[in-house]
């Protein structure tokens, strides 16, 4: 490998940590410092540095900035309207006290088959919250089980993006693809739970002030509420007015908000991959022609939109008819300044992923490994991870490890689906500074500096380390 652009990437990976975890300095200033050291190490002009950095900010916050917005506005109602208690009462009823951390991966699992991690975190994170807060404990557990949930259908089972286009470079079966991530998915599950419970109570005391604030309660803090004490969940309503009755409300009534979206989403990723596969587009979006039904869907069930109508939902539905303007302003006022800074450090993640892809460095890492003499299925997988370490996008590094691998899949001795199968678990590897995702789950968790590390870095890492035996076992068998 060019060891110019290899001393970029690390020069670039150790900016970041300096900064981060030795000065006073922020995540944001960070990695927009380590973007511009990895573009000028890398021998890249200074206009084209400035020009990957504020194009990739701008793509990667016109993709999910507003999503965030959207979402953290949506959590916040459900918060103060009691609607995220009311979940949390019905979803540990129904499953049993012990097995939160099971459910909470299992539905981000689910979520994440036709939503993007980003989005369907910052839905579905409330839910966390509000049954840490009842438990008056666990959070970051639930948070990072839900977390590494939705990580592993989203790099594993179409209709993801990622897969689906896996699938399209490689020639794999689009339908045995779906059915060998959803087995790997359910196999490597037990890994995000235990993970989650072994690592969740060592950080516990490490949350952010204002996120275990945020969780559970400002006068009482972490684990202090009495046991007998029951917290009225739609306090910030404040009183009712006279004659009205009391604020309460089914779980159904709480869900509707979230499950709206939720089913527009699933219902335009459906609709898109079926109409794809109808017409022999899958992946080719350059051959697709949306047919009438498929492009209404994929406006109603485009995240922005969901998320609008769900908000809407939220206010009108959730919140009583005597809350007034100003209240709601107020809380989506507050909403909107705690999202601020998520969505500053999402686009400088972008940005510096931006800086490696447009230095070469994750090509050339690709063509590297490429070129080593390893057993067939371990060449994409080892691809993928050090493209995704490289850039952070795990959507980009699975692409461009079926990319490369596609002229040698042959050569391998190994099939289309083992080939898809290695490039997209090799894509899940160490979720660092780079990758937006890392900032939407570790900022909502709470997380910071080496405790980020620990949490969310090390279970992406156990779950690509659980997934290698399960492909060479595959091996023997696809």
């Amino acid at each position: 490998m060019d060891l110019q652009l290899l001393a970029a990437l690390v020069l670039g990976i150790a900016t970041i940590v300096v900064i981060v975890l030795r000065t006073r300095l922020d995540a944001f200033f960070a990695l927009l410092v380590a973007a511009l050291v990895t573009g000028f190490v890398a021998g890249e002009p200074a206009t084209k540095v400035i020009d990957a950095i504020t194009t990739g900010f701008g793509s990667t916050l016109g993709s999910i900035g507003i999503v965030i917005g959207l979402g953290v506005g949506l959590g916040k109602i459900l918060e103060v309207s009691g609607a995220a208690d009311a979940l949390a009462k019905a979803f540990v009823k129904a499953l049993g006290k012990g097995r939160e951390p099971w459910a909470m991966g299992g539905t981000g699992a689910v979520v994440s088959i036709p939503v993007f991690c980003d989005s369907g975190y910052v839905i579905m994170n409330p839910l966390a919250r509000s049954i840490a807060r009842r438990k008056r404990a666990g959070y970051v557990t639930l948070a990072l089980a839900l977390g590494c949930g939705m990580t592993l259908t989203h790099h594993l089972v179409p209709p993801t993006p990622g897969p689906l286009g896996v699938a399209g470079i490689l020639g794999a079966d689009l339908g045995g693809l779906v059915l060998a991530g959803l087995v790997f998915s359910l196999l490597l599950l037990p890994v995000v739970v235990l993970y989650a419970r072994w690592m969740g109570p060592r950080l516990e005391d490490q949350l952010l002030p204002e996120v275990r604030e945020a969780v559970y309660g400002k006068e009482q803090g972490l684990g202090q509420e009495q046991e007998g004490e029951e917290r009225d969940p739609a306090a910030a309503l404040g009183p009712p007015p006279e004659g009205a009755k009391p604020h309460r409300m089914s779980a159904w009534t709480a869900f509707l908000p979230l499950l709206v979206p939720l089913a527009l989403i699933v219902a335009n990723t459906v609709a898109t991959a079926l109409d794809q596969n109808a017409q022999n587009a899958v992946g080719d979006e350059k051959k697709y022609d949306p047919s009438p039904v498929a492009e209404a869907l994929a406006f109603v069930g485009n995240p922005v939109v969901a998320l609008l109508i769900g908000l809407v939902l939220a206010v009108y539905v959730l919140l009583p008819r005597w809350t007034t303007r100003t209240q709601v302003g107020g809380w989506l006022s507050e909403a909107a300044a705690s999202a601020g800074l998520i969505i500053l450090i999402t686009g400088a993640g972008g940005a510096l992923g931006e800086v490696l892809r447009a230095s070469g460095v994750g090509d050339e890492m690709a063509e590297t490994i490429a070129s080593w003499s390893l057993p067939g299925v371990l060449v994409p997988f080892l691809i993928a991870s050090l493209v995704r370490l490289a850039q952070g996008s795990g959507t980009v590094a699975m692409i461009t490890a079926a990319s490369v691998s596609a002229p040698l899949v042959s050569g391998l001795g190994i099939s289309p689906l083992l080939a898809a199968l290695a490039c997209c678990a090799g894509s899940m590897v160490f979720s660092y500074f780079n990758d937006s995702y890392f900032w939407v789950v570790t900022r909502f968790t709470g997380l910071d500096g080496v405790a980020a590390l620990k949490g969310w870095s090390g279970i992406t890492t156990a779950v690509w380390l659980g997934s290698l035996p399960l492909l060479l076992v595959g091996s023997a068998v696809l």
